[in-house]
């Protein structure tokens, strides 16, 4: 329970140093079990750190026992303070509002829930959303009032900015209801040992941070730019050369050596303007300012030059867009990314992806797999994991599917899910970011399998770092790309 504690109050810290918070005032909300014993261990140790930090507790303090009395007798000991609010009413009056709490720590109800949630801790879940309006909600464990094994709410839950979950993921919170709560998601080492988790299996992994960052090495001081890769991006049109030029950004934000873009003529001008540190390419271009079949700048035929291919970022779904995309996967012998319209202007029966002579990754939005399956957008949101399985199946692809809870599939692997995002990231150019991400891994010599969990991850920790500075309405993609050389820095300390 202390470890749980140290866990919620960490995350707390960093919530407020990414916010902004100078001197924050922060709320714990407490119920009677282990999850109150979490909160009454933070509350103790962020006192100690000098943090403001007050508790409501949803119930009478001599009632609680167990661990979660030592660790309230603990927090009083500290100086913290507590409010005993045991009535329903007590969590509907106004005079609760009068001060405004920047963090709010959500410790009512965890993984024991059972049947509907009622009276007082209905009254305090209440309160907690109504709180969300301005405060940010860190969730202890589960978000209170969500079924911990189908992530669906008993009938209240509180939606969480952030989940801290002890020593394993909750299936519930995978879902695509409990993802509607569980915001971004963490889980804490609370000293399990790892025979245990070694011996447990699922058919569904989460991406973590700790697995990312194994996967990055220390560069080392000889070397040049020529070892960290050469990405290459095609895309681009008439109105929609941004989405090639982000996708430069970002892939040489996410570390890559050299990055050339290939665009339209019309664009050229735009993209280079937007990227300077990239060698863009004005190719030749039809008459709607798309690249044309016979695009191919000097001796850009010979795809090998590179290290990592991205193809389709703003490309338009012209019919020489399709020739291009064809050429390329009968033509490309390095890594390969189909993003946007290089996906747009594919079909489930060509069988192109499937017959390319590289590893092909593409990483479609719903809408856009459902195009090419030929289904129903619902019907791939319905079941996430088999919708990506049966792209893989179709493509022998590496199969991205964007999202809330992104899954990345692959041939013979276990399936695993992002959370790391929010929903500010739905917003233009955002998957232009990713897929530049992506290719400048996959050209740093990381898997197909391995960059797609990495680009992912970082792509959605760079959202969560972009809202929790300003706003999820306020982000636009380019804040993205701002943040990824930081969230690197977390995951490589240099």
């Amino acid at each position: 329970m202390d470890r749980a504690g140290r866990a919620v109050a960490d995350n707390v810290l960093e919530l407020s140093r990414l916010a902004g918070f100078v001197r924050p005032s922060i709320l714990g909300i407490a119920g009677k079990g282990n999850n109150a014993g979490d909160v009454f261990a933070a509350a103790r140790i962020l006192a100690g750190l000098g943090v403001h930090i007050e508790v409501w507790l949803a119930g009478d303090a001599g009632k609680i026992d167990g661990d979660a009395r030592t660790h309230m007798t603990g927090m009083l000991a500290a100086g913290v303070t507590v409010r005993q609010m045991p009535a329903e009413q007590d969590w509907h009056n106004p005079g609760i509002f009068e001060r405004h709490w920047e963090i709010v720590i959500d410790g009512l109800l965890g993984t024991g829930l059972r049947g509907a949630v009622q009276d007082t801790m209905a009254g305090a879940i209440a309160l907690v959303n109504r709180l969300s309006r301005r405060s940010l909600i860190v969730a202890v464990d589960v978000p209170s009032g969500l079924d911990a094994d189908t992530g669906v709410p008993r009938n209240d839950a509180v939606f969480a900015d952030l989940t801290v979950t002890m020593a394993f993921p909750k299936q519930g919170l995978l879902t695509q209801a409990g993802i509607e709560h569980t915001g971004s998601l963490v889980v804490a080492d609370i000293g399990f040992p790892s025979d245990i988790a070694n011996n447990i299996t699922s058919s569904l992994e989460l991406i973590e941070e700790g697995e990312i960052r194994s996967l990055f090495k220390r560069r080392s001081r000889h070397a040049h730019k020529g070892v960290f890769g050469h990405i290459l991006v095609i895309g681009g049109s008439a109105g929609f050369g941004g989405a090639a030029a982000m996708a430069a950004r970002a892939a040489l934000r996410t570390g890559a050596g050299l990055v050339s873009v290939f665009t339209p003529r019309s664009v050229a001008g735009v993209v280079a303007a937007s990227v300077q540190e990239a060698m863009v390419h004005g190719t030749k271009e039809t008459s709607e300012g798309t690249l044309s079949a016979d695009f191919w700048p000097l001796n850009g035929r010979d795809l090998s030059m590179f290290d990592a291919v991205l193809v389709g970022p703003g490309m338009g779904i012209h019919d020489e867009c399709r020739k291009v995309v064809m050429e390329i996967l009968s033509r490309c012998k390095v890594p390969l990314v189909l993003d946007a319209d290089a996906l747009n202007v594919q079909k489930k029966f060509d069988k192109f992806i499937s017959a390319a002579t590289c590893s092909v990754t593409i990483t479609p939005h719903p809408g856009e797999l459902a195009r090419f399956m030929a289904e129903s957008t619902d019907s791939i949101q319905t079941n996430r994991v088999k919708a990506a399985f049966d792209a893989v199946d179709e493509t022998n692809a590496t199969v991205v599917l964007k999202g809330a809870g992104t899954i990345v599939a692959a041939r013979a692997k276990t399936p695993f899910i992002n959370m790391t995002g929010n929903p500010g990231m739905a917003t233009g150019g955002s998957g232009d970011v990713l897929s530049g991400v992506l290719v400048s891994l996959l050209g740093q010599g990381f898997s197909p399998f391995d960059a797609s969990k990495a680009a992912v991850y970082i792509h959605g920790r760079a959202g969560d770092r972009a809202a929790w500075r300003s706003s999820q309405a306020g982000i636009v993609a380019g804040d993205l790309i701002e943040e990824i050389p930081f969230v690197l820095k977390d995951l490589c300390g240099r």
